[in-house]
């Protein structure tokens, strides 16, 4: 028996539709890309409405932006990451190609990101904790968005979503304590 999603899943691509069917009894909306069509994005926000959506996008760009689009029409909406090393073959990187045990854990950890209120880590605190500025930085960075599911990205974005999930420095610290 697949394992049930209440929440409608809102992905890039039909191949990411069919992956996540072959393994969960879902619903999901296809966004066919960048180009959110209004139709669609009428879909997501009924779905958001009726049983809530999960953004599941590709961890490239694209994804991305359309994490961002959906989101500011629908900011109560959850997200769901994989880290770009789980979900890539040798010439492409896509929610179609993780593993279940990928995706389980990836929707296990969706969460609603909230608004930025100013607890943001300091440039300071991120270059003491070494996630700016070291020879071994992408690699800290990456620890940390895979303890806390972020997605991943540059310093900035990292700085960013640690904000959006009320991440603080000890917690960060915590992690990258036990690497």
């Amino acid at each position: 028996m697949k394992p049930y999603i209440k929440e409608v899943i809102v992905v890039e691509g039909m191949h990411d539709s069919a992956h996540l069917k072959k393994y969960f009894d879902c619903e999901t909306i296809v966004t066919g890309g960048m180009g959110i069509d209004d139709a669609v994005m009428e879909k997501i926000r009924e779905a958001a409405g009726r049983t809530g959506i999960i953004v599941f996008t590709d961890p490239d760009g694209p994804g991305k932006m359309i994490r961002a689009k959906i989101e500011a029409e629908v900011p109560d909406c959850m997200h769901a990451f994989v880290m770009k090393e789980d979900a890539r073959t040798r010439h492409k990187v896509g929610v179609e190609h993780a593993p279940f045990a990928v995706l389980q854990e990836a929707l296990a950890n969706a969460t609603v990101l909230e608004r930025p209120d100013g607890k943001e880590l300091s440039p300071a605190e991120f270059y003491e904790l070494g996630l700016a500025g070291q020879p071994d930085s992408v690699e800290k960075r990456k620890t940390v968005s895979r303890a806390f599911h972020l997605g991943e990205g540059n310093a900035k974005y990292l700085r960013t979503i640690l904000a959006r999930r009320g991440i603080t420095a000890e917690q960060v610290k915590e992690v990258l304590e036990k690497q």
